[in-house]
């Protein structure tokens, strides 16, 4: 499953980190985030619940950059 969230970012760096910290959650397959577009095009493992998945990829961004926002 594939779905897409606005973002919350203010530099080209940063969204690099956040593209990152995304990736590396679990239940997360694979993760694309746009600069230009403010979006972030996130593949799900599959069974994995999009919500928990993203709660917790959310968190991750935090440890990263404390100003990151992701909009659920």
């Amino acid at each position: 499953m594939k779905k897409t969230y606005k973002v919350d970012v203010d530099c080209a760096a940063c969204a690099e980190k956040m593209q990152e910290a995304i990736k590396a959650t679990e239940g997360v397959k694979d993760a694309t985030l746009s600069f230009m577009t403010l979006k972030v095009k996130v593949e799900f493992e599959e069974g994995a619940d999009p919500d928990k998945v993203m709660q917790a990829a959310r968190a991750n961004c935090k440890k990263v950059e404390d100003d990151l926002e992701i909009f659920l």
